[in-house]
C-alpha cells in the first residue's frame, strides 16, 4: 500500500493521511450535526434574555481632566 503524500507531512507513511482524513471527517460530521440541531432549535431557547446587572458607582478622580489633548 504505497499512497502518495498529498495532505499530511508523511512521517507515518500512509497512516498520517488516514489520520488526517479521519479527523477531517469527524470534524465535518460534528459541524453538520451542530448545524442541523441549530436549524431545528427554538430561537427563544437558543439565546436567553439578557439579565440586567446592578450598576456599581464609578469613582471619578477630581485631580485632573478626564480627557487629555493629543499632541
Amino acid at each position: 500500500m504505497n499512497l502518495p503524500v498529498l495532505l499530511a507531512h508523511g512521517a507515518l507513511g500512509p497512516f498520517d493521511e488516514i489520520l488526517f482524513l479521519g479527523i477531517a471527517v469527524i470534524f465535518l460530521a460534528m459541524m453538520g450535526i451542530s448545524w442541523v440541531r441549530s436549524r431545528h432549535a427554538d430561537p427563544d431557547a437558543v439565546e436567553p434574555e439578557a439579565v440586567e446587572l446592578p450598576s456599581l458607582p464609578v469613582e471619578i478622580e477630581a485631580e485632573g481632566p478626564a480627557h487629555f489633548p493629543l499632541e
